[in-house]
């Protein structure tokens, strides 16, 4: 591949300026890293993390309810197919309306307070869906409880990379996504015996073990700085670095940072590359990460697997994927700051191409199935659920399985964590409450497009059109990865802030 493909879509460098002397600065990054203590950080991070949780067990909470409410004896909560897809998407609705009160409250309430607030739409969300008595209240509970992700999306990741060292920030940004994923399949899991009410009820657990635990932590060194608390910051940085380390330093680099962009961002700062590149690259790569197809597939995973009529039941299919899911996060997040965030983006993009293709040519080429439900077409005709029976009888039919199970592997290591960490790495602090509120926003009404139109378009076209789709959208994830994402493996923030300011790809290359 030309080399000119792995570098940014910046101006070209200049000659010999350096913001950061690096041959002096490597031995004391490193000696300075390996001093510190990070139990403190670890803990105020799980903290936060707690909402990543929540968000990924309700984001997928339509998986086994569905199915449920389809065949439910109670007239009021028995859905239909239009109502199915609404239940589904609503939540991304939700969501995209945190993200955008998240550009709000990330910079005037701080983000801890913000993670905080979340909690409370949340609660009530759950307590709806519990004691729902009719269609109107499961749909609230699911707008509700997205709305709560939605700020959670915006706030959490920008809250850990700030209060994080360059020696673990990659693996701590990876924990938002670890999260989401536990807390999807914990869902699976408890949907294998518990009921769909006391799937919300359980859902209140980690919304209010969340609130107690952020009680008792910090908020962010960097906004409280912002907002002129310095001596309040300096204890938050020795709390979490330590006493015993040379915390000062850091302190004097993020003061000069946070200084140097104390203002607040003008419309005419939109129009300076440092400002204006990062977001672009932020909001596009969230975009791009849900047109690949994961929220519609997550959502509807084990309506999915009915109409391809995998050999095992679909509830089992859905926790066996929520599994493997799991997995490729955790190698991801051990990986990142080893192999570096591109060549993941790289390897990420290739497993999903490769996944969704062959799940849509095995659909395309296999005949119809008939199986229980509200995807079932026959001959171009949406066939009832009650006039159809199922025995999947013959090993093939484990590819759609394995397909999605690949798919959301390769997601999970890539372009799931990491495009949650990079929003919160290179944008800049000037307008990282603002720009992190429009890259959730982008995403969930991207999310919410695809989730209220993929079951309208599976009843109109068939199963194997979107999954094709997606197909074509990872090949342009690996065009995109190559020519405008930049590599910020052991860079500082403030490093990567400086990368953006003056186009010196030399910061970038020398990694910490």
């Amino acid at each position: 591949m030309d080399t000119r493909m792995q570098d940014p879509l910046l101006g070209a460098p200049g000659s010999a300026y350096q913001t950061f002397p690096q041959q002096a600065a490597r031995p004391l990054d490193r000696e300075y890293i390996r001093t510190l203590q990070n139990k403190r950080l670890f803990l105020a991070a799980f903290a936060a993390v707690l909402g990543n949780f929540s968000f990924g067990y309700a984001l997928v909470y339509t998986s086994p309810v569905i199915p449920a409410l389809e065949t439910s004896n109670i007239p009021a909560l028995k859905i239909t197919h239009k109502e199915a897809s609404w239940f589904g998407s609503v939540f991304t609705l939700g969501a995209a309306a945190g993200g955008l009160s998240a550009m709000f409250l990330n910079d005037r309430l701080g983000r801890k307070l913000s993670i905080m607030v979340s909690a409370v739409p949340s609660a009530v969300g759950y307590a709806f869906m519990a004691g729902a008595q009719g269609l109107w209240m499961l749909l609230l509970g699911r707008l509700l409880t997205g709305y709560a992700g939605g700020v959670t999306a915006a706030s959490i990741p920008v809250y850990i990379s700030e209060i994080s060292h360059p020696g673990v920030r990659g693996t701590l940004g990876s924990c938002p996504q670890i999260m989401a994923v536990l807390g999807s399949l914990i869902l699976y899991a408890l949907g294998l015996k518990l009921p769909w009410r006391w799937l919300a009820v359980a859902g209140e657990v980690p919304v209010l073990t969340m609130i107690i635990l952020l009680c008792f932590m910090p908020d962010s060194p960097r906004f409280l700085i912002s907002k002129g608390k310095e001596d309040k910051a300096l204890q938050v940085l020795r709390w979490l670095r330590g006493p015993d380390t040379d915390f000062h330093r850091e302190f004097e680099q993020m003061r000069e940072s946070v200084w140097h962009q104390s203002k607040r961002i003008s419309c005419a700062e939109i129009r300076d590359p440092f400002i204006y590149k990062p977001i672009l690259i932020a909001v596009l790569m969230r975009f791009l990460q849900q047109l690949s197809g994961v929220t519609p597939t997550l959502v509807y995973l084990q309506t999915i697997f009915q109409s391809t009529s995998v050999i095992l039941k679909p509830e089992y299919d859905a926790a066996i994927v929520g599994g493997v899911r799991l997995v490729s996060v955790l190698i991801a997040a051990f990986s990142m700051d080893k192999a570096g965030r591109k060549i993941l983006l790289y390897l990420s993009a290739g497993i999903m191409l490769a996944s969704n293709l062959t799940l849509g040519l095995y659909i395309h080429y296999t005949p119809k199935p008939s199986h229980n439900s509200t995807l079932a077409v026959m001959n171009g005709t949406t066939v009832s659920p009650e006039s159809l029976t199922a025995e999947p009888s013959h090993y093939v039919t484990l590819i759609p399985l394995v397909a999605t199970m690949l798919f959301i592997m390769g997601y999970a290591m890539g372009w799931g964590p990491i495009t949650w960490l990079l929003m919160s790495e290179i944008l800049p602090l000037k307008a990282r409450g603002v720009a992190s509120g429009l890259c959730v926003l982008v995403s969930w009404l991207t999310a919410f497009a695809l989730t209220t139109v993929f079951l309208p378009v599976v009843q109109a076209f068939g199963l194997e059109v979107p999954f094709l789709f997606f197909a074509v959208i990872c090949a342009g994830n690996l065009i995109f990865t190559g020519c405008c994402v930049p590599e910020t493996k052991g860079r500082s923030l403030e490093q990567i802030e400086t990368f953006f300011r003056t186009g010196r790809r030399s910061i970038m290359r020398n990694h910490v």
